[in-house]
């Protein structure tokens, strides 16, 4: 048994397993075989390529993800994702073996937030409240009272009595719409996410122009300018859910493309156009979310690596956040 996790090691480099995979191999069929043989579950998120979103056993944002990963009944859980979101998995379910196919996958949010530093600016307001985005790292959850997702943020922000101050780590743009949507006066951290920084005014401007019945839509990451523009703004799922209820056949989309596969694959009759980021691209994916691919996903499937371990002051410190979030979702019916 040694031996053979010797081999294993050796065969991991870069952050994945770096090994050629047969060409002629169906991944879809051969990754369907391991769920079964290991009794394993694929948790996606809809910014996953289109092709992982097909295969994977739950699809969902943040929230969603959660849940599952708290839920499920599987030996391994393997998270089509970025880094953070396999840690809260691993924190959930801490017994189950958790596998993210690259270990690279990061978060620009999440490392905008460095936990040391945090805690220093945590000590200014001691009395406060702290909300973290769950765009954050494990460590960073253990410096958290309440965790929130772009779904249930508001009912988080709302559960806290007014007279409590709070500060809200990581996510700036977040923190600003939740401020004006719910008035409280909140500390900010000052963080972002680089996908939802860089759209282009001029390029959406254009575009609404050569599309005038489209609905402007977007996540509450972007940045406050854009979304005073917005006909909608909401979680992933909350801009899914509206692409698929509102009557209108044509939609500008400003968050990860990703989410699109979905919005076509329910809605097919219906035109949806991402919006554009400020350089040359058409469209603004995020390269930590690419870094997941088909072939990954089989070799960390067939091989069981690159796996997920937190320390055990982590999990037991900074599960209780994740839970609070959990608690108040469940009684606000999300």
């Amino acid at each position: 048994m040694e031996n053979i996790a010797l081999a294993k090691k050796d065969l991991f480099k870069n952050g994945f397993l770096d090994i050629e995979v047969d060409p002629t191999l169906d991944l879809v069929e051969e990754i369907e075989k391991l769920k079964k043989e290991k009794n394993a579950i694929i948790l996606a998120h809809y910014y996953q390529e289109s092709e992982i979103q097909d295969i994977a056993d739950y699809i969902g944002d943040s929230l969603g993800l959660s849940q599952q990963a708290a839920q499920t009944e599987a030996d391994v859980i393997v998270f089509a994702g970025v880094h953070f979101m396999a840690e809260t998995a691993k924190m959930l379910s801490p017994d189950k073996k958790v596998l993210l196919p690259d270990l690279k996958a990061g978060c620009s949010l999440a490392d905008s937030c460095p936990p040391a530093i945090f805690s220093k600016f945590k000590e200014k307001y001691p009395d406060h409240v702290v909300v973290s985005y769950i765009n954050c790292t494990a460590e960073m959850k253990t410096l958290t009272d309440i965790c929130c997702t772009s779904t249930n943020a508001l009912h988080v922000i709302n559960s806290i009595p007014k007279d409590k101050g709070i500060i809200f780590a990581p996510d700036r743009n977040l923190g600003q719409y939740l401020i004006k949507k719910t008035g409280r006066d909140m500390v900010l951290w000052n963080g972002s996410c680089m996908v939802h920084e860089i759209f282009s005014h001029e390029k959406i401007a254009k575009l609404k122009i050569k599309h005038p019945d489209a609905k402007f839509i977007a996540h509450p990451e972007c940045e406050p300018k854009l979304l005073e523009k917005a006909d909608y703004i909401g979680s992933t799922s909350g801009l899914l859910r509206y692409t698929k209820e509102n009557e209108a056949t044509e939609f500008i989309v400003a968050t990860e493309p990703g989410i699109i596969h979905q919005m076509e694959k329910q809605t097919p009759d219906k035109l949806f156009i991402p919006a554009p980021p400020n350089n040359q691209c058409a469209c603004n994916e995020c390269p930590h979310m690419r870094l997941n691919t088909l072939e990954k996903l089989y070799l960390t499937m067939k091989y069981e690596l690159p796996e997920i371990t937190l320390p055990e002051w982590v999990i037991k410190e900074g599960i209780a956040s994740i839970d609070r979030m959990l608690e108040i979702s469940a009684k606000a019916g999300l």
